[in-house]
């Protein structure tokens, strides 16, 4: 570990993986530390992407997808099941600890230095700019310097804090979420399924993504309007109980993922803050693997112009937020615009949206449709629908 580099990357996840690759592609000296001893591991993800998304961003490995899916299932309150098809696209369940870990060893082959258990603890601030950071390591407490730090540290981003940009979101825009990986389950491996209703995930969504192997991925967010302390791991609990009995629980994770739109500020002099650390996520689905790689290439491209510009200052590196506005911020604001209208949705409303999608003939059922039904009493909302669904 130097004493200076380019660019600091606090953040080993897909995030800062990209970042660290695309400025080591560049020609710049950069370094992402890692607090976790292993890149990859522990997940905290529901490990799905749109397939074709991904390969635009990077060369898939095969090793790193443990299974594909084609179609999904969405089960109302009252048990209606609906059945579609994925339009334009395959979705990939991930294995993240694969996944994760190859990205950072990409970034690696490419010139990037990658320390694991490196707990990033202060910021070096001079002249009200971040110079550097403080880092407890297994051989000491040391000081790193660089002209740009990039915080990819997840929603609990204390790069963001310490830097002072506002991250704390309302409790509303925090979904609390509880995942088991079992084993010894019977389920379409090609299928994603999605339970919505009070019985299952109040103001959110419950998930089965298959794994291959009879294993999944099976976990629910509840919206911060309805959590209170253990809800979401009984009422997940409840569900497996009921409908997989003889299912094995091989892990289980929780944590807190941020359903609001993105970060407007989230830059200081000297800092830049992307992925679930500046609220990259797509406030409908909760995911934010593509999202967070994108803000990561971004991040990257205008750390290096800025270092070749020597202007680190807030203002500068503004243009990074007008780029993620454009490249995915203005469609996460009308996702979430759509999330806070579904969420709201009592479940004969819900029950009601079911019975309109099931009068669309299966061959005809895509997701414009099936949210056009959602919203049908919603006409302002058409607008929003039309605009993620189309790319306008």
């Amino acid at each position: 570990m130097k004493a200076n580099y380019d660019v600091i990357i606090v953040g080993a996840g897909p995030t800062g993986s990209m970042a660290g690759k695309r400025i080591a592609e560049l020609g710049k000296s950069v370094c992402i530390l890692e607090k976790d001893r292993d890149v990859g591991s522990p997940v905290r993800c529901g490990e799905a992407v749109n397939g074709q998304t991904l390969k635009e961003l990077i060369d898939v490995d095969s090793k790193w997808v443990d299974t594909e899916v084609d179609e999904f299932r969405i089960v109302s309150p009252n048990g209606v099941e609906t059945d579609a098809k994925f339009e334009s696209h395959i979705g990939y369940i991930l294995n993240r600890r694969v996944f994760d870990y190859d990205l950072s060893k990409l970034a690696s082959d490419k010139g990037a230095e990658v320390f694991t258990k490196s707990y990033v603890h202060k910021l070096i601030i001079e002249n009200e700019t971040v110079v550097g950071v403080k880092v407890k390591t297994i051989t000491g407490d040391k000081e790193i310097r660089a002209k740009i730090v990039i915080g990819a540290d997840g929603v609990e981003s204390r790069i963001g804090r310490m830097a002072g940009i506002k991250t704390v979101l309302p409790m509303k825009n925090m979904a609390s979420c509880f995942q088991f990986q079992v084993g010894n389950i019977d389920i379409n491996p090609k299928r994603i399924d999605f339970f919505m209703g009070q019985n299952y995930a109040p103001g959110g969504y419950l998930w089965i993504f298959p794994k291959g192997n009879k294993i999944a991925n099976i976990g629910l967010g509840i919206s911060g309007n309805f959590s209170k302390p253990g809800l979401s791991y009984e009422m997940l609990k409840s569900f497996l109980d009921k409908h997989f009995p003889n299912a094995s629980i091989l892990s289980s994770v929780c944590g807190g993922v941020p359903v609001s739109k993105p970060l407007k500020n989230s830059v200081a002099n000297g800092v830049i803050i992307a992925g679930d650390a500046a609220h990259h996520v797509n406030p409908m689905t909760g995911g934010g693997i593509l999202s967070g790689m994108k803000a990561g290439i971004i991040a990257a491209n205008v750390a290096v112009d800025a270092i070749e510009r020597d202007n680190y200052s807030k203002k500068y590196l503004s243009k990074y937020e007008k780029l993620i506005k454009k490249e995915f911020g203005d469609k996460h604001d009308r996702y979430y615009r759509l999330k806070e209208t579904i969420s709201k949705f009592s479940d004969v409303e819900l029950n009601g949206i079911a019975d309109r999608v099931e009068k669309i003939p299966v061959r005809e059922r895509t997701l414009m449709k099936i949210f056009k039904a959602a919203i049908i009493h919603k006409p302002s909302l058409l607008l929003d629908v039309v605009k993620v669904f189309t790319k306008l």
